[in-house]
């Protein structure tokens, strides 16, 4: 037996099961810091040992916390404070903006936490003079043996009753681990080789990028995306026989939750109810598109009197005409559908609802023209 100190007494066993059964006992029996070595993880085996919960969720949780609260404050003090931007009349602080960032920092905090502080913290790797390294059993913990170990807690192991308590508990091999000699101070040859291998290596790097941009002065990037075979939109194409690339849907298809637009003529579209109830909402709605599409020829009141020049010729319709109160609100939406005289369709710049939506008000302006006593409520006291 060697005389230099002893780490760990190590018990192999064949299956999960007997190690398993082995650690109450062992733990029962034999001093020291118990640890368990499996080619995979074993159910059971933290319970066992008597392992505390990993605290890594909670490290994650609060470095996530951190790094969402860090992206939010940068943010803000960035493009609000040490900078305000108003951007399209929104708040400085309009941390909806900020949400991808926080995302971002989010995730970088909690990975880095999640991976350097089970590495480091908590298994405190890497252990490059860790004793089972150097262990003869330890080929075989990594393939389909499992170990376990009464590692010493700074007082010496009774290396005979541990080693007869193992094979009591029905491990097929017990070997002694030594712990390594304490390391020596590094010479100066250390620091000189560790110094020349450095600048060996940026001087072999800048060489080699050097000749590398000389000998390839343009590299092409990964272009594959864009190269491969397709279609461009608003772009010809020889693969069909009409020479076009876009494709015209199948006919007689239309969008989901969409009905087409059959009536061809005013007098026809005359049977047409307006579906939309007479609301403030409405009314509101009618008002505001009104303005933004009709106003400019028909005028804000609807008589006619346009903000055009006279460089438009066409005279736009005085919509308090008797000819236009007397008509129908369906043959009005027809107008709308499908334009007339000088008037172009505004079916492709407003949705069925917003179109009736305009008729509504309309009717609310020649309505508001043309008043009557019962129009006006009268005062209750």
């Amino acid at each position: 037996m060697s005389s230099r100190k002893i780490f760990s007494v190590l018990g192999l066993f064949d299956s999960p099961q007997r190690l398993l059964q082995a650690i109450p006992a062992v733990k029962a029996a034999a001093p020291g810091r118990l640890e368990a070595y499996t080619p995979y993880p074993v159910h059971g085996v933290d319970r066992l040992l008597g392992l505390k919960k990993s605290p890594i969720a909670g490290m994650v949780l609060v470095m996530g916390v951190l790094g969402a609260a860090a992206a939010l404050g940068l943010q803000f003090w960035t493009s609000g404070w040490d900078y305000p931007l108003v951007v399209a009349g929104k708040p400085v602080f309009s941390w909806e903006a900020f949400i991808p960032i926080m995302f971002e920092l989010t995730v970088l905090f909690t990975s880095f936490t999640a991976g350097l502080g089970m590495l480091l913290l908590l298994n405190r790797l890497p252990g490059f003079r860790h004793p089972m390294l150097r262990a003869k059993s330890m080929p075989k913990i990594t393939r389909d043996s499992f170990a376990l170990a009464v590692e010493t807690d700074g007082e010496a192991l009774d290396v005979d009753a541990i080693s007869a308590l193992f094979r009591e508990t029905g491990a097929s091999e017990v070997e002694i681990i030594e712990a390594p000699a304490s390391p020596q101070p590094a010479s100066p040859n250390f620091f000189l080789g560790v110094v020349l291998a450095i600048a060996m290596a940026c001087v072999a790097a800048g060489y080699g990028t050097y000749w590398a941009m000389k000998l390839f002065p343009v590299m092409p990037p990964m272009v594959h995306m864009l190269e491969q075979p397709r279609l461009d939109p608003q772009r010809g194409e020889d693969f069909f026989k009409d020479g076009f690339g876009m494709r015209r849907p199948v006919e007689g298809t239309v969008s989901r939750r969409f009905l087409p637009y059959t009536v061809r003529s005013q007098e026809d579209a005359a049977a047409l109810q307006n579906p939309l109830p007479r609301t403030r909402e409405v009314l509101s709605r009618g008002r505001r598109l009104y303005n933004d599409y009709c106003s400019v020829c028909h005028g804000i009141l609807g008589d006619g009197r346009t903000t055009l020049t006279a460089a438009y010729e066409a005279k736009p319709a005085n919509l308090h005409a008797s000819s236009f109160v007397t008509l129908a609100d369906g043959a009005m939406y027809h107008v709308l559908m499908k334009g007339k005289n000088s008037m172009p369709s505004y079916a492709a710049d407003l949705s069925q609802e917003e179109r009736w939506a305009v008729v509504h008000f309309v009717r609310a302006l020649q309505r508001a023209l043309d008043a009557n006593d019962a129009d006006v409520p009268s005062a209750e006291k």
